[in-house]
């Protein structure tokens, strides 16, 4: 079992920049591949970007390429996504997402555990 407890969300105006965190506690953290997934109002919950077990592979949604990145720290059990250039587009809540295999997947089922969500706003 593992315990994720997501931070940074805010409101932020269009071109802005946030940083989320992801605290995990537990279950070995450097075992799992993380995954960031959002969630919009009336929309499906949709990939983000997501990070393999050691941080040396890396995707991405194709809405979000070029403006985020994921990253980890194995040492300190914290997923990392820095928003930048957020759009009115970007506002959702982000969830982190761990699933215990080596790679990553882009389908929200291949995640066993979620945390409880940031809300992120970019106003326009």
């Amino acid at each position: 079992q593992v315990q994720l407890v997501e931070s940074g969300g805010g409101l932020v105006q269009a071109g802005g920049s946030l940083r989320l965190s992801c605290a995990a506690s537990g279950r070995s953290f450097s075992s799992a591949a993380m995954g960031w997934f959002r969630q919009a109002p009336g929309k499906e919950r949709e990939f983000v970007a997501a990070i393999n077990w050691s941080g040396g592979s890396a995707a991405y949604a194709d809405s979000v390429k070029g403006r985020f990145t994921i990253s980890r720290d194995n040492a300190k059990n914290i997923v990392f996504l820095q928003l930048n250039s957020l759009k009115p587009e970007d506002t959702a809540i982000y969830y982190c997402a761990a699933r215990y295999a080596s790679t990553w997947r882009r389908g929200p089922d291949e995640y066993a555990y979620w945390g409880q969500g940031t809300q992120v706003t970019v106003s326009s």
